[in-house]
């Protein structure tokens, strides 16, 4: 059973930077993919990035390209998400997610199966 704990998030300026991190406290041999999503209020949730366990592929949204990256220190159960210049528009609760072997789609929601409690980034302009 795949459990994800998040930790991070909170208030941050504009320009600013934030970490998130998820650790898979779980099975973690069953993993394909972990990755990241968020949901701003009255929107639905979007893909944000995606790290393919073996081999570390990672994929971005084109909203983030450039301002947020999967860091190379993951540890083998943990995965991390470092935000940068970061916008009023990147304020949402983020979830980590996991995605189990199975299709070679990686940026729908229904693509995962197991998720973290989520965590709120809240960005001032």
């Amino acid at each position: 059973q795949v459990q994800l704990v998040q930790s991070g998030g909170g208030l941050v300026q504009a320009g600013g930077s934030m970490r998130l991190s998820c650790e898979d406290s779980g099975r973690t041999f069953s993993t394909h993919f972990m990755g990241w999503f968020r949901q701003a209020p009255g929107k639905a949730p979007e893909f944000v990035a995606t790290i393919r366990r073996i081999g570390g592929t990672i994929y971005y949204a084109d909203s983030v390209k450039g301002r947020f990256t999967i860091p190379g220190d993951n540890a083998k159960n943990t995965v991390f998400l470092q935000m940068s210049s970061l916008k009023p528009e990147d304020t949402a609760v983020y979830y980590c997610a996991a995605k189990e072997y199975g299709s070679n789609s990686w940026s729908k929601v229904e693509d995962y199966t197991n998720w973290g409690q989520g965590t709120q980034v809240t960005v001032s302009s």
